[in-house]
C-alpha cells in the first residue's frame, strides 16, 4: 500500500484528489494540509511515501515546503499544479529542482474531454515516484575522476550533431548541463525531455534562463544550426529527416512515449552514421536505450549519466547493459565531457 499525503489549500481539491486516488485499491491517503507550513509538519509526522504538492498555498507555497521537505524528511514530491499558466512555472520548475521529481496538471473539471487521461496519469505517476528512492538535497553529487572525457583516444573527428534524452530528473540535469556550457559551443543540440502535457514552453523558458545557448522547441522543416538546443515538441516524435533538417510526426508512441528518444536517435544515426552523439540523462523506463545503441553501433560517441548522479537509474542502466556506452559520467562532468567531444580529433 503506497501512503500520500496531499498538500492542497482548495478543499474541493484536496477531496477530488483523495478519491482519485483512493479509487486505486494499492494507494492510501494518511492525510492532508491545507498549504506548505502544515505540509512540511505532517510530512515530519506521517511519514508518508509519496507527496503530491500544490504550487500556490498560503502561508508557505509549494516551493518553500519542498525545500524544507527534502533537507527535513527526503519523500517523492510530485508537483500538481492548477495551470500551466505562466505566473506559476518559474515556482513549478524551481520545486523540481529542489528535489520534486514530477510535475502534472491537476485534474479539475469532470466534463472536460482530458480528465480521465489526466486521473489516469496521476495515478499512475503516483505508484512509480512512489518507489524513487530520494536523498537529503543538502548532500552534493559525487565529484570522483571518472575518465568521462578523453574522447579523441577513441574518435578521430569531432561529431556534427548532439542527441539528448531524459526523463524523471531530466530538467534539473538538464539545467545542470546546459548552465555549465560555454556560450560558443558550437554542437546543435537535440533533446527529448519527456514532461506533462502543457509544461514544455515553461520548462523550456525555465532552463533559457540557466543556458547561454539558445534553446527552443523544434518545428517541422526547421533547419538544424550550429549552437542551438532544439527541443521535440509536445506529443510529436522529433526525428531528423535529413542532413541540416529537423521532422516532427505522430507516429505511434515508442517505450510508450511520444516523443522518444529512441526515435530520434534512430533517425539521427541513419543520416549522420558515426558523426552524432548520443547523451542518455536521468529516467524511468528504457526509452533511448535502444536508439543510444544504433548510435554507438554507427561508431559515434555514446555517454549516459552515472547512477549515484540519477534521480532514475533506468535509461542510462538500460542502455548500459545493452552495451549501448561508451562513457558513464556523473552529472557535475556531463557539460566538461561533451565540450571535450565537441574538439575531440582537433
Amino acid at each position: 500500500m503506497i501512503r500520500v499525503l496531499i498538500v492542497e489549500d482548495s478543499p474541493t481539491a484536496r477531496l477530488l484528489l483523495t478519491r482519485l486516488l483512493e479509487s486505486d485499491p494499492g494507494i492510501e491517503v494518511v492525510g492532508t494540509a491545507n498549504d506548505g507550513e502544515e505540509g512540511v509538519a505532517r510530512a515530519l509526522e506521517l511519514r508518508p511515501d509519496l507527496i503530491t504538492m500544490d504550487i500556490r498555498m498560503p502561508r508557505v507555497d509549494g516551493l518553500e515546503a519542498t525545500r524544507r521537505i527534502m533537507e527535513q524528511a527526503p519523500t517523492p514530491i510530485v508537483v500538481v499544479s492548477a495551470s500551466v499558466d505562466t505566473a506559476d512555472l518559474p515556482f513549478t520548475f524551481n520545486a523540481i529542482e529542489a528535489g520534486a521529481l514530477e510535475v502534472l496538471e491537476k485534474p479539475s473539471n469532470y466534463g472536460s474531454p482530458n480528465f480521465e487521461a489526466l486521473c489516469e496519469r496521476l495515478v499512475t505517476t503516483v505508484k512509480l515516484m512512489a518507489e524513487v528512492k530520494v536523498v537529503r538535497r543538502r548532500a552534493r553529487p559525487p565529484t570522483g575522476t571518472l575518465p568521462g572525457y578523453t574522447f579523441d583516444r577513441l574518435h578521430t573527428r569531432p561529431p556534427a550533431l548532439l542527441v539528448v534524452g531524459a526523463s524523471t530528473g531530466g530538467p534539473t540535469a538538464l539545467a545542470t548541463v546546459l548552465k555549465a556550457l560555454p556560450n560558443d559551443f558550437a554542437l546543435p543540440m537535440l533533446v527529448v525531455q519527456h514532461i506533462a502535457a502543457g509544461f514544455l514552453p515553461g520548462l523550456v523558458s525555465w532552463l533559457q534562463t540557466a543556458s547561454a545557448l539558445p534553446l527552443k522547441v523544434a518545428a517541422e522543416g526547421e533547419s538544424i544550426l550550429p549552437g542551438q538546443v532544439y527541443f521535440a515538441p509536445e506529443d510529436r516524435h522529433l526525428v531528423v529527416l535529413a542532413r541540416g533538417m529537423l521532422g516532427t510526426n505522430p507516429a505511434a508512441p515508442v517505450s510508450h512515449v511520444r516523443p522518444s528518444a529512441t526515435v530520434l536517435f534512430k533517425s539521427a544515426a541513419q543520416v549522420y552514421g558515426a558523426e552524432v552523439a548520443g547523451l542518455l540523462l536521468t529516467g524511468m523506463g528504457d526509452d533511448g536505450a535502444a536508439g543510444l545503441k544504433a548510435i554507438h553501433d554507427m561508431g559515434g560517441p555514446t555517454v549516459a549519466q552515472d547512477e549515484a548522479t540519477s534521480v532514475v537509474y533506468g535509461m542510462p542502466k538500460v542502455a548500459a547493459e545493452l552495451g549501448a556506452v561508451d562513457h558513464i559520467v556523473p552529472l557535475d562532468k556531463i557539460a566538461a565531457s561533451l565540450v571535450a567531444l565537441a574538439h575531440s580529433g582537433h
